[in-house]
């Protein structure tokens, strides 16, 4: 079986977004998955990258431990909410922090495409919104997800093999939510 990196991107820790990623997290460890949780609202470090991949920024332990996480994973899920059609400021914070040239991927001379060095991941998103998920896949066209899946993760080489869209969270009634939170997702 897979290693297993749950990552939860939300910024508040009583979100829908927290509750899914650890009840991932429980539910998988309790049919013994190899899984670990990294929440990004716990981790100490500064969101804006300074430099522009200069390595004059020092790159604070729990990025160095995220990234640990990342590379033992073989799978990772990121659970995030859509904030102004995409991912909230952590998230992306964290992908500009931790996603580095020499780890991520890798410039090559006289080519403009970068080698992708985390080839061989897969992922899936769980991304929550007020919006109507068909009115932001039809309507929208998931411009969020797309610039996850190719401009950030592809890029790097992972592939994203499952996008799951949940909502509209605003204004659900509870009968609605613990369905999604009952959801039995183990990886």
């Amino acid at each position: 079986m897979k290693n297993i990196l749950i990552i939860d991107a939300h910024p508040h820790a009583g979100s829908l977004c927290a509750t899914l990623a650890k009840k991932s997290f429980d539910d998988s460890k309790e049919k013994g998955v190899s899984v670990e949780l990294l929440i990004l609202r716990d981790l100490k470090f500064d969101p804006i990258l300074r430099g522009n991949f200069k390595g004059q920024q020092i790159f604070e332990d729990d990025l160095k431990e995220a990234q640990k996480k990342i590379s033992w994973s073989e799978h990772l899920v990121w659970v995030y909410p859509n904030w102004w059609g995409t991912m909230p400021a952590l998230l992306k914070g964290f992908i500009d922090r931790i996603f580095l040239p020499g780890w991520a991927f890798e410039y090559r001379v006289g080519n403009p495409m970068p080698k992708k060095l985390l080839i061989g991941k897969t992922a899936e998103i769980i991304h929550t919104m007020d919006t109507p998920p068909f009115f932001y896949r039809w309507f929208l066209g998931s411009r969020g997800i797309k610039i996850m899946k190719t401009n950030i993760l592809g890029f790097c080489g992972i592939k994203v093999i499952k996008t799951q869209l949940i909502g509209p969270v605003r204004g659900a009634k509870n009968e609605k939510i613990q369905n999604w939170i009952k959801w039995d997702k183990v990886f």
